[in-house]
């Protein structure tokens, strides 16, 4: 089943072509598209034929029952699946209009653009706080001791975790808590300076008072980034995103906004989904 759905489909002005790449000039306010994008795994299609539109400065979160096809979806974003072995990935991903999968893209240089945070905190348990945040810049090529506080203190700072941890920089990630380990995970990917934060249950392994600094960095991050989240609890989606995509054995059902997802699906399976009725 192919499955072509937008937040706003009246928007889009099919009259309107970008001759150099083939998109909808109207698709120029969004910051990523994915268009037709499958996955395989060894032959087998894991996601078929999605198509969505991510609005700049915004949170889309993407739900649906174990082995939907989720995280397969995401980790496309960030070419991820390029170090995948038997895996194969169909169709293309925009950033800002430029397709991310064309041969002279560097997935080294997109992945910079595109940061990812896991559902597991994996901070590199030799290095000190202060050394996991800076740890891109300086692989980058940034050496400038003042340069580096500055980026550390800001990232720190986005991701909620500056005030907890300013006065103990040297400390040794691994001794932190595991929502300060994801808050500082996701301070070092900010430190790249990303267009775009991908996050695969950033929260499913934390207690509920770290879950609630996770959404609330979620929130302010949303100010300046674009947030792309994968998530199995269904109350977060309400309250940290802005349009919410429901996917089921590999396919896209219904995209929309997620108030709209949540109280007038349009699709019967959604309607079941959001329910409770399996999953």
């Amino acid at each position: 089943m192919t499955t072509v759905v937008d937040v706003k489909p009246d928007d889009v002005k099919h009259d309107s072509m970008d001759s150099k790449n083939g998109i909808q000039r109207d698709d120029r306010k969004y910051k990523m598209i994915a268009q037709d994008v499958s996955v395989y795994y060894d032959g087998i299609q894991a996601v078929k034929n999605v198509t969505m539109k991510f609005k700049e400065r915004s949170v889309t979160a993407l739900i649906g029952p174990s082995g939907c096809g989720k995280t397969t979806f995401l980790r496309c974003l960030n070419r991820m699946h390029d170090m995948t072995k038997n895996a194969k990935v169909e169709g293309r991903i925009l950033l800002d209009g430029e397709d991310l999968y064309s041969k002279d893209k560097d997935p080294i240089y997109h992945r910079r653009k595109v940061g990812m945070v896991f559902q597991k905190p994996n901070p590199f348990p030799t290095m000190s706080i202060y050394d996991n945040v800076a740890a891109g810049l300086r692989l980058n090529g940034v050496r400038d001791r003042k340069i580096l506080d500055e980026i550390v203190e800001d990232s720190l700072k986005m991701a909620y975790l500056w005030d907890e941890v300013k006065d103990n920089l040297k400390k040794a990630a691994i001794e932190l808590s595991g929502g300060q380990q994801q808050r500082l995970c996701i301070a070092r990917a900010l430190a790249i300076q990303p267009e775009v934060l991908l996050m695969d249950e950033p929260a499913s392994a934390l207690d509920p008072i770290a879950t609630q600094k996770i959404e609330e960095t979620i929130t302010a991050l949303a100010k300046e980034f674009t947030v792309i989240i994968v998530t199995h609890n269904m109350q977060q989606a309400v309250r940290v995103s802005d349009y919410t995509a429901f996917m089921y054995l590999g396919d896209l059902i219904e995209f929309d906004e997620t108030k709209k997802i949540f109280t007038q699906p349009k699709n019967e399976l959604t309607a079941k989904y959001v329910q409770g009725q399996f999953g």
